[in-house]
């Protein structure tokens, strides 16, 4: 099958567009040929080795997908071979950027006919790291306020729809050209993050959702009122520590569950979430996206087309 790999760490250069076996799928699990994969921020770190452990190379990169079945694994009774489905690889692991993919079958979901593949891709991994962080970490509550660093990515553009949907008063960070569209997807207030200082355009916060990491993650806990709480996906395994002792810092986990990704589904269909701007690269660009990627100036989702 082809795939995009890296047989040694570096930056986007260093991923190779080549052949790998095929993937067999074993007791519990099914083989996916995937129809597009998405770019998450975390391949670069992977590409890049800044991630514990040392995989097997070749390795292939990304974690979320979507496309259709075509082989069972013994036990596997509640998928059929042709199903689309979609999904996000186990935990730790990567392996996306490829045509086809071995997943075990409880973690993956049925495709809807109102997305498609690459729309369906381009969810995935977003709608499951907000999901997690905004109705299982934070417990974000109606009439609450919450500030959402970052907002034109992909993983806070799905938590603002989110927060505005659970009845929540929501805050963003974004450059001036992003604040249309962020106002447009349920945004009350967006901040210029490249003129104004948030900590002194927000304040009396219950929640905050960092995206960003760095110097921008320890300014979000002066945002905060007391009690409040914060979550953190750009600052590594653990969140940072607070600079008060009367507020909660959090690193959300993230499980691949079907469950999470139904509600991913029923989300769109009642219209409380809508899908981002996708961008779309072929598997032979995938160094290209990985550049932009990096780069972390971007709206939306990238997304590879993998057949």
């Amino acid at each position: 099958m082809k795939a995009a790999y890296i047989e040694k760490f570096g930056g986007p250069e260093v991923l190779i567009v080549g052949d790998l076996p095929d993937p067999v799928a074993g007791p519990g699990q099914i083989v996916v040929e995937t129809v597009a994969a998405s770019i998450n921020g975390a391949d670069a770190k992977v590409c890049a080795g800044e991630y514990p452990g040392q995989p097997r190379f070749p390795l292939s990169l990304g974690r979320d997908f979507s496309g259709v079945v075509a082989t069972l694994g013994d036990g596997v009774s509640d998928l059929r071979v042709g199903d689309a489905v979609f999904g996000v690889l186990e935990t730790g692991r990567d392996g996306t950027y490829v045509e086809k993919l071995a997943i075990g079958a409880a973690i993956v979901a049925r495709k809807p006919e109102t997305l498609t593949h690459v729309e369906a891709a381009a969810l995935a991994l977003i709608g499951l790291t907000a999901l997690c962080t905004i109705e299982n970490a934070l417990k974000l509550q109606k009439g609450e306020t919450i500030l959402i660093q970052g907002g034109a990515g992909g993983v806070a553009s799905f938590a603002i729809q989110l927060a505005k949907h659970l009845g929540a008063h929501v805050i963003t960070t974004a450059s001036a050209a992003n604040a249309p569209y962020l106002r447009e997807i349920g945004a009350d207030q967006v901040i210029d993050c490249n003129s104004t200082d948030f900590t002194k355009a927000a304040s009396d916060c219950d929640a905050v959702f960092d995206t960003v990491g760095g110097d921008v993650a320890m300014r979000s806990f002066s945002v905060l009122k007391p009690g409040g709480r914060a979550a953190f996906i750009a600052s590594g395994a653990q969140a940072p520590k607070p600079d008060r002792g009367d507020v909660t810092a959090l690193r959300p986990a993230v499980p691949r569950t079907r469950a999470h990704l139904e509600r991913i589904v029923e989300l769109h269909r009642i219209g409380a979430v809508r899908v981002p701007p996708i961008t779309e690269f072929s598997l032979a660009q995938a160094a290209d996206a990985l550049r932009v990627s990096a780069s972390r100036h971007l709206k939306g989702k990238l997304v590879l087309k993998t057949r």
